[in-house]
């Protein structure tokens, strides 16, 4: 018996060590060639599922971090007058949409059978920016682990799925990338699935969905505070995501300092393969026990809240 309990940790072991090697090697893999975003995540996805990753800790560790520097990256690529036009066409949606989904989450969350937090932290994501907004109030709300990790699983799956399926259906919908962007801006939880989305469906398709994702990043402020006064937390628990600033600054470096243009195309070519190897990391982080971790009603919430405001602002951009 203690001979076949070695044998089976030797072979834990050697699956383990199988399985980083083959985490740096398609992180390098997806950082230096031109593989697309969807293929990149994919492969995360397959690597968790098939080996598991030895190395989660060290990704989610560096995934926020590249996440930042990689869209203040992309900020050398676009004008300030891009932005200006981008903001104005997005920012009526972009009200209406995190209301619109901030409410019915209110009303279908314990219907559903959610807890009051898991209810609040998944419709935060849907409505503002997946991962990012629920790391920003669920330590206003005071919200327990167990309600953070089952809607950070609910976000990621369908933010993940989104890379999938939003670009077929924006070219069956014949739809320009100006109405594209700011769809994915609106419908696609995370900037990471937004921007990889965008990059895929053309420049400027991409140059509007990252402006009016990160405007609507910043209403993770007031939704911070709302949420304090709810629940009556801590408003000293609110983060700024200070790297929008960052973003602005290289736009208008962009579009005023002369010299820029010399090296801002290498700039934002490295941005695209920083955000590329983001996604791959996300995709290394989907292992089977957060998949089994996330349950079928909090799922199905989310899918409803998602299908919500994908097919109201679809319906507002192409019709309205």
């Amino acid at each position: 018996m203690g001979n076949l309990s070695e044998r089976f940790s030797k072979l834990r072991e050697s699956s383990d060590w199988l399985a980083a090697g083959l985490f740096f090697l398609l992180s390098l893999i997806c950082l230096l060639t031109s593989i697309s975003s969807a293929v990149a995540l994919l492969l995360g996805i397959i690597l968790a599922v098939s080996l598991g990753n030895p190395c989660i800790k060290l990704a989610q560790r560096v995934i926020g971090l590249l996440l930042k520097f990689s869209v203040v990256g992309l900020g050398f690529g676009m004008s300030v007058q891009q932005a200006i036009d981008a903001s104005q066409n997005g920012f009526l949606l972009t009200v209406s949409s995190i209301v619109f989904t901030l409410i019915l989450g209110a009303l279908t969350a314990s219907r559903m059978g959610l807890t009051r937090h898991a209810g609040q932290l998944i419709s935060s994501g849907t409505a503002i920016c997946g991962g990012s907004a629920i790391a920003a109030v669920a330590p206003v709300i005071k919200a327990g682990p167990r309600d953070i990790s089952v809607a950070l699983g609910v976000v990621f799956i369908l933010n993940s799925v989104a890379l999938f399926v939003f670009p077929p259906i924006g070219h069956w919908l014949s739809m320009t990338q100006e109405q594209f962007g700011l769809w994915s801006a609106i419908a696609i939880h995370d900037t990471s699935s937004v921007v990889g989305a965008s990059a895929s469906y053309g420049a400027e398709a991409l140059a509007i969905a990252t402006t009016v994702k990160l405007g609507r990043a910043l209403w993770i402020i007031p939704l911070s505070l709302l949420m304090a006064v709810i629940s009556g937390g801590s408003v000293r628990k609110i983060t700024i995501p200070w790297f929008i600033g960052l973003f602005i600054l290289a736009m208008l470096a962009n579009s005023f300092v002369p010299g820029v243009e010399m090296f801002n195309t290498e700039i934002v070519e490295w941005s695209k393969r920083g955000l590329v190897l983001t996604l791959f990391l996300i995709g290394s982080t989907m292992t089977r026990e957060l998949l089994k971790s996330v349950g079928i009603m909090p799922m199905v919430y989310g899918i409803f809240l998602w299908v919500a405001i994908a097919s109201s602002s679809l319906t507002f951009i192409m019709y309205g």
